[in-house]
This record gives C-alpha cells, structure tokens and sequence, in this order.
C-alpha cells in the first residue's frame, strides 16, 4: 500500500515564502525539483504530502539555507502578513489567544492528517496542547520545532510578548506524546484599553450618584449628558465588536467551506485519477478489486465500503473487497448469500443490481417494511444506519454492486455522493472487463509456454516435471530476495524454458544411461546457445525479454568456469544465477537413467560447497530459507522424487468408517492427489490413513493404501493449482501392484497423455 499523504501544501508554502523573503537567491524551483516536488504542486492547497516527501523537503531547505532553526522560523513566520493567509484568517477569527489554542484542533485538521492535537484551557492566559501522532506514523524532530513556532505565531497574532512555552513530554525523547504549555502575558497597550473601560464603568456610576443628588437642573443636566454620552460610547463599542465577531465567525465558518470543498475537490481529482491507473493496471481481477478497494477507502468519506461481483453462474453477488467492516461484520457479510436467482430476493443489494439504479437510504427504519425479515436482520446485525448502492454496469449487463455506508452517524447520504458513484462504478465494471482480458490472454500465454517446457519435459518420462519444479524453486528463491511480482512472473517463465533448447539433442543423448562421451556432453551443452536462439524470436515485452538471456546463460558458473561463454560474478544475469541453482538442485534430487535421486541433506551440502565457486554466494541463502519455509508449511521435500502425471478416474476411499467418492486429478509412483466436495475436503486431518480403490489403464479396482498428506480447502489452502482435495502417498504398496502402476504411467506418456503441469507439490 502506497504511503499515507499526511501534510498538505501549505505547510511547505510557508518555508517557500519565508526562503524567498529572507534568502531570495535560492531557486526554489530547481531546489523543489531535485527532491521530486513540481512547483505547481505546492501551489495546490488541495495537495497532500507523505512523510518521506516532507522530509525530503526539509533536508533540501536545511541544506539551502545553513539555518538549523529553519523549522522553527517557518512556524513564526506563518502569522506575518506575507505567509499562509488561511491561519491568519483562522487565528483572527478567534478573537483571543485562548479560543485560538482551543479551536487549534480544527486548524490542524486541515493541514496534517499525522496526529491527533487536543487542547486544555488552563486559564485566559495559558493552555496545556497535546499532540499523539496516528499509529504508524514516524514524525522527525524538525515538525516538533515547526510546532512550537506556530504557537509562538499565535501569541504574536494578537500583539502579546512572546509567550513562555515549555516542552514537558517529547515524542522524540521516548515520550508517547508531545506536551506543550504555552503562557503569555498582555502588553502595554492592552492593559490601557483594560483600564479605560473600568475608568468608563466607574465613571457611569459616578456620574449617576452625582445627578441622584444634585440641588439644581443644570447641576443633574452636566453629569447626566456624561453620563449619556460615555453610556453610548460603551455601548456602541460593545455593538461594534458583537459585529465584528459575527464578521469574523462569518469569514471563519467560510474558510472552513472553502477548505472542504477544496480537500473534496482534491479528493475526486485524487479518485479519478487513481481509477484511471487501474483501468489501464494490467493486474488480474482479485488485484484490481483490491486497488479500487484501497483507492475508495482513502480517498471517499465513507465510514464503509463494499465492492460485490456477481458470479459466473449468475446466482448470487460475491464480496470481492472490503474496506472499513470489522471481523465480525465481515463474517456476517461472507457467509451471508446475495441471491440473484431467488425472484423473492429484495434485498437492496439485488435490487439495485437487478434494476441498475441506485438505493439511498439515510435511515434503514424507513425500509423496514419493504425488504424481507431476513434483509431486515442483515441490516440490524450489521448496524448500518445510512447506505447507498449503485449498479456496476458494462454493455449494458449488470457485473456487480458497489455499496458504501455511515456506521458512526456522520452526515447524510446526498444526490451529489449518487453521482459520485454512479461516476465510479462504471470504470470498476472496465477494470473488472480489463483484468478478465488480460487474465484469459495471460493464461492462454502460459498454457502456450507449458506445452512448449513440457514438449521437452514428456520425452524422457524421468525428466517429466523437471521445468515446473524449477519453476517453482525459482520464483520461491526470488520471493525471498523480496522481488516483485512481475519479476517473479518472468523468472518463472524463464525457468519453465530454460531448457527448451533441448529439442535439439537426440534421445539417444538425452536418455543415455551410462556416462556421456566428450562428443555427447559438447553436444548436450548446445541447448542453452540453441534455446537463446528460439527465445529470441519470441515478441517478449518488458521484463520479459530478459527470458532468452536467462535460458542462455543458466549454466554459467560464478567463478567464471561455466559455459556458454565463461561469465563471471554479477556479469550474469540475476535470473539466470537464480535460475542455475534451482536447476542444479532439481536435478540432483530426482532420478536419472544413470543414477538414483541424491537425499535432500546430500543435494544441500552439495550446493553449501558451491557456494561461491559454482553459485552466487548471495542467492544461494535465499534458496535455503526458502526450502526451510516450504518444509515448515508441510510440504514434503523430494527425498525420492517421482513425476507426476494427469488422470481422471473415480475412486473410492475409505477412512475410518467413513467411503466417500471422488475422482484422481494427478498420479505418480508416490501418490496420488484425490479431487473431493469442499464439505468432505474440510474434515480430513492430514496424516489420515486411507484405503484406495483405483481403476488403472492396465488394470481395474487397484486397491491401495495411503496417508493423507496434505489437504487444499478454503481454510488450508496448500496448492493454488489444484481443487479441493487430499495429497495422498502411498504406504506398503505392493511390488505387483506398483508394477501395473509404472506400466500404466508409461503407457500413458507413450500415448502423449502428458504430466499434469501444474503438480508442484510433492507427496
């Protein structure tokens, strides 16, 4: 997830100003730009910063201007007449030191999203100011100093002396908060407007006591004309300031409108543009989903939000994203079923998916005679109290419902936030249409390359599976190296052809028994020239044209003893290091026409004492952990590996007293993974033993014992390859019966019934 954007541009405009008034040789531009800031996104108030922005930012000024006092400054210059106008408005607003500092919370609001400021009234004179930052967040030392220069700013605003501000707690003295106490004191030029009005005030009385016993009318007329008039100069300079605190309270609550309108403003520039990314994001759906997800919940105003997705059967709306429910309400919403085949189904969800139209709701009471008893219970058990739901429409079909709703009682649902998602909904529906394109073209690519790997792999049935498991230590070894996706993709294509270029060696070679001639290894090592030759003509993009490269160069050494071309250290490519280790310990750890598999204790020590002679010294750590992490999450290593082939046939265990049915998906010598229902798959513990009836090519009701192994299910989810169902091994098998199950497995690579590619988790 991208980093949060905590501090909006006007706190950075501050130090910009300041710079340009007291150092106005500095280029602000080219120093903005040499830290990855364009001017006009400082310019824009609705623009937000993360923290490594900021702190970019501030390390380019304190570099520019030598002033370690920089951040300070730039507080107390935001209450001159050349800085930010908006805190002057907000401070002026507030008629005093003390409704400044208590509304302060207001004004942060609205320029950093990092922390929470909370402020206690101490007295007229004095106010104790908390500031916790959000969980997560990592401030420096520099916005702690920037604070306390705001504050000082605030004092000045009302031409007080300098305040007294002590620093009691600090975050960056291991403190969980930082603790400010400002006080300040009046200056001259208040306390003679002080004692002008107690002067006025005892005069007005004075004056009255005089006219109550005065002998003569001239003598009460004088006091009393004084009285009058000192009476209206009181009064109309209590009106006059009633006024202008009316004005400026005016002026404050129009600030506030016009900074949310703007931060609204930003926010759907923010989400349109986001959108638009993922609509071009080549990433498969359940990615796109989650973008639009995290691109929802960061930038709309919505205690909740729901993205549901019909299915393909067209029966029910399935939750394909969430932001903002808690545990227990997604439980409810997972196991809750959105029926679109049920006609008595009115739900709000199936209605507007059914009708493509919106359903606001502000107060769910007023629905409560319209949906069923059982949406009315949904509803309660979630606790909404305010929603909106609108179609996700494409060619005019309905593909989902996009819902948001106010859990905490915040402002009503109005038509503006209808069009808001009415807007956005449709380009979810382009980027679902998108993925599901470049999902479909993405497997139509793979199950190209699987035919391709595999045309090598079904020539020797010992060598069958060889490029998949490659694959799969490949992209393990580049998970741990903390490679991306993408990379790993591509590392994983490389590897299933890296060598195709064996196609051109004879089988004669290739399945020798004994050892080869130094005509035959010379001839065996041509596949990787000729796989780069192949490869190359291949219209790879991006990354992907690194494969060739890869298949060219795996069996380089990092000593520079390898072949085709003897590279050496880092001058082979990273792939093809990752590639080259992976290659060698698949190889050695299954069997070959002329030797037996090598245990996994052996094939490690092996790989230990190539370390830095055959392997890179870097990568072949990653590979070890990684073998590590797969024998933790109970996947079998291969001991004695055996290939693994696609069958289809029904079968029937027996488990304790328990027969169920199901069908073989994948066989080998070893074992046997058994497609069950998900009901039955969830109540099978690994380590069960079973009794199998299979039915071979060769043969009819093979009764066979094994152990469950593994077990994929919604909530064990061990291959992403496979159905729900159990890895079983077999256990005391009988030398016939093994015999007719090597015979089947041979004939059926003989009728080209190839290995099921995707049986990368060994028995």
């Amino acid at each position: 997830m991208s980093e949060p954007r905590l501090y909006n541009s006007r706190l950075i405009d501050t130090y910009i100003k300041l710079i340009k008034a007291r150092s106005p040789h500095i280029n602000i531009e080219v120093m903005l730009r040499s830290i990855g800031i364009e001017p006009y996104e400082v310019a824009d108030e609705g623009r937000w910063f993360t923290q490594e922005e900021t702190n970019r930012f501030y390390r380019a000024v304190l570099q520019a201007t030598g002033n370690e006092n920089i951040a300070r400054e730039a507080g107390r210059f935001s209450a001159s007449t050349d800085a930010l106008g908006s805190i002057r408005r907000y401070i002026l607003a507030m008629l005093g030191p003390a409704k400044a500092f208590a509304l302060g919370s207001k004004l942060a609001e609205n320029l950093t999203r990092s922390a929470d400021y909370s402020t206690r009234v101490i007295s007229q004179k004095a106010v104790e100011i908390t500031v916790r930052p959000h969980e997560g967040v990592k401030e420096e030392p520099f916005q702690c100093q920037n604070r306390i220069g705001v504050f000082e700013a605030i004092v000045s605003l009302f031409n007080y002396k300098p305040p007294l501000i002590e620093h009691e707690e600090c975050l960056f003295n291991g403190s969980p908060v930082c603790r400010y106490t400002v006080r300040w004191q009046p200056n001259k030029t208040s306390w003679l407007k002080q004692g002008r009005d107690i002067y006025a005030f005892c005069a007005v009385i004075a004056n009255f006591a005089l006219a109550l016993g005065a002998p003569t009318l001239l003598e009460q007329a004088l006091p009393l004309s004084i009285t009058g008039l000192l009476g209206m100069n009181w009064w109309l300079e209590a009106s006059r300031k009633k006024l202008a605190e009316n004005t400026l309270e005016y002026l404050r609550d129009s600030t506030e409108q016009l900074n949310e309108q703007i931060n609204v403003n930003y926010r759907n520039t923010q989400l349109s543009r986001e959108i638009g990314e993922a609509i071009t994001s080549p990433n498969n759906i359940d990615e796109v989903l989650q973008v639009m997800v995290r691109t929802l919940e960061r930038t709309l105003d919505y205690d909740r939000g729901l993205i549901l997705v019909a299915n393909k059967a067209n029966q029910r709306l399935e939750i394909r994203g969430a932001f903002g429910y808690t545990e227990e309400h997604l439980d409810l919403l997972e196991t809750t079923s959105f029926h679109l085949d049920n006609p008595n189904s009115q739900g709000p969800l199936v209605v507007s998916y059914r009708h493509q139209k919106p359903i606001l709701v502000n107060d769910v009471s007023e629905i409560s005679e319209v949906v069923t008893p059982k949406s009315r219970q949904f509803i309660n058990a979630l606790g909404t109290k305010s929603f909106l739901a609108v179609p996700i429409v494409l060619d005019n079909e309905s593909i989902g419902v996009l819902a948001v709703d106010n859990y905490h009682g915040k402002k009503p649902l109005i038509n503006s936030d209808v069009n808001l998602l009415m807007g956005i909904a449709p380009a979810i529906g382009v980027s679902f249409r998108n993925a599901i394109l470049n999902e479909a073209r993405e497997n139509q690519f793979a199950a190209t390359l699987k035919v391709l790997a595999h045309s090598i792999d079904a020539r020797d049935f010992l060598t069958a599976g060889h490029s998949e498991k490659v694959a799969e230590y490949t992209v393990g070894i580049a998970t741990e190296l903390g490679k991306s996706h993408e990379y790993c993709q591509m590392i994983r294509i490389g590897a299933l052809l890296h060598d195709y270029g064996k196609i051109g060696v004879p089988d004669t070679v290739l399945k020798k028994d004994g050892p080869l001639t130094d005509e035959e290894r010379a001839l065996v090592k041509t596949h990787s020239e000729k796989s780069f030759d192949i490869l190359s003509q291949v219209p790879f993009e991006g990354l992907n044209q690194e494969i060739p490269d890869i298949a060219l160069y795996h069996h380089e050494r990092w000593d520079g003893t390898g072949y085709p071309k003897g590279l050496k250290g880092t001058d082979i490519p990273l792939g093809a290091r990752i590639v080259a280790i992976a290659d060698f310990f698949e190889a050695i750890t299954s069997k070959r026409h002329y030797r037996e598999p090598m245990p996994v204790n052996v094939a490690i020590d092996l790989l230990k004492r190539g370390s830095g002679s055959h392997f890179d010294p870097d990568i072949l750590p990653a590979f070890l952990r990684y073998l590590g992490r797969s024998k933790k999450a109970g996947e079998s290593l291969p001991q004695v590996r055996e290939p693994r082939y696609t069958y289809k046939s029904p079968v029937i265990a027996r488990i304790n007293d328990l027969t169920v049915n199901g069908e073989t998906i994948d066989i080998s010598t070893g074992g046997v993974f058994l497609h069950l229902p998900a009901h039955l798959a969830g109540t099978i513990e690994r380590h069960s033993v079973l009794d199998l009836t299979l039915d071979l090519p060769s043969a009819k009701n093979v009764r066979i014992s094994g152990e469950v192994r593994w077990v994929n299910h919604a909530t064990r989810h061990s291959s992403k390859h496979h159905p729900t169902g159990i890895g079983v091994a077999f256990r005391e098998i009988d030398q016939n019966v093994l015999h007719l199950l090597r015979y089947s497995l041979h004939k059926m690579v003989r009728s080209r019934e190839v290995l099921f590619p995707q049986a990368a988790i060994n028995l």
